[in-house]
């Protein structure tokens, strides 16, 4: 196992590198630093430009091979993935905002798959029951919800419940309050600044896991070896807890592995909407300032977190499937 995972990581390496190296070369071909710099007033001349941005390795007056080699012996030698063309560094911008997006993301990847799973498994034992219709009918309900109809939504509904309270219990926009001290005021200020983005997040997403789950149980309940065991004296729900259910879960596992990443870098409307400043609305600031540098060292992080995630999967299919065997 552990001889095939370090293969597979090697693998990744060497994909991040070339993936890397060609988005750095597709980002120059469409963002242009220099132009962060037009229309300013008073307005600067071409050459006070250039020497701007020549220090910062983003001057296409330097051939574009010098430029790379700059930029990767960066990397390979002291991990600095660059500058910004206004001069913030890549990597204090991408190690401060990858920790905010992981409080907003982590939490509600987890709770949306723990909440889809036990609704699918509820829904499948029970099928054509009055439970399962109500549970797939709000399933559909909540998956064809926009993330900004939900997100605003909230919104409005928080500052209603704070106005009928009499005080902010729960924080609109933002990521944290600032001068906090002790340990409990910490947890406290976090719960009410995660608290509306963190449902807006499960709403829109736990009906896939509750849908798959509920479609892959009901087709090992079918399954020979699952009446096999009711046969032997098992109810309904003892066969399809010990049975049926495990194997279920390994597709489930699958895409909760590889979604962690995507939710990651994807949770670019409820950043905006919700004031947070994470990898999202990083993304976004990258492309419209031109930041060649941040381009792609987001694509990498990405990439780096598909490696993990498929990675993830390898080691949840084996868990869960004893007859899986790694040559």
């Amino acid at each position: 196992m552990i001889k095939y995972l370090l293969r597979r990581l090697l693998g990744w390496i060497l994909m991040i590198a070339v993936a890397a190296n060609l988005t750095y070369f597709l980002a120059w071909s469409f963002l242009d630093p220099r132009s962060n710099y037009v229309g300013r007033r008073p307005p600067l001349t071409p050459d006070e430009i250039t020497a701007i941005l020549e220090p910062r390795n983003l001057s296409d007056s330097v051939p574009l091979l010098q430029r790379w080699w700059t930029w990767i012996t960066d990397i390979v030698l002291h991990w600095n993935w660059g500058v910004s063309p206004v001069g913030q560094s890549v990597n204090e911008q991408i190690s401060y905002r990858m920790w905010i997006s992981a409080e907003l993301v982590l939490g509600a990847t987890i709770i949306a798959a723990v909440l889809g799973i036990a609704l699918g498994v509820y829904t499948a034992s029970r099928q054509y029951k009055l439970g399962d219709r109500i549970g797939q009918a709000t399933s559909i309900i909540t998956m064809n919800i926009n993330i900004v109809v939900a997100a605003l939504g909230l919104v409005l509904l928080a500052i209603a419940f704070n106005e009928m309270v009499g005080t902010r219990v729960f924080y609109v926009t933002g990521a944290g309050g600032k001068d906090i001290d002790g340990f409990f005021p910490y947890l406290v200020d976090k719960f009410q600044h995660l608290t509306l983005p963190t449902i807006a997040l499960v709403v829109i997403s736990y009906a896939n896991y509750h849908f798959l789950q509920r479609s892959l149980l009901l087709d090992n309940i079918k399954a020979d070896y699952v009446r096999t065991a009711r046969a032997k004296g098992l109810t309904k729900q003892q066969a399809i807890r010990k049975h049926a259910l495990r194997t279920s879960l390994i597709p489930v596992a699958t895409q909760l592995a590889f979604n962690i990443p995507a939710a990651f870098t994807g949770a670019i409307l409820t950043e905006l909407i919700f004031g947070w400043h994470g990898m999202g609305r990083y993304f976004v600031d990258t492309i419209s300032k031109n930041d060649v540098h941040g381009v792609v060292a987001f694509a990498a992080f990405g990439a780096v977190l598909t490696a993990i995630g498929a990675i993830l999967a390898d080691v949840a299919v084996v868990v869960l499937d004893p007859r899986v065997r790694v040559s």
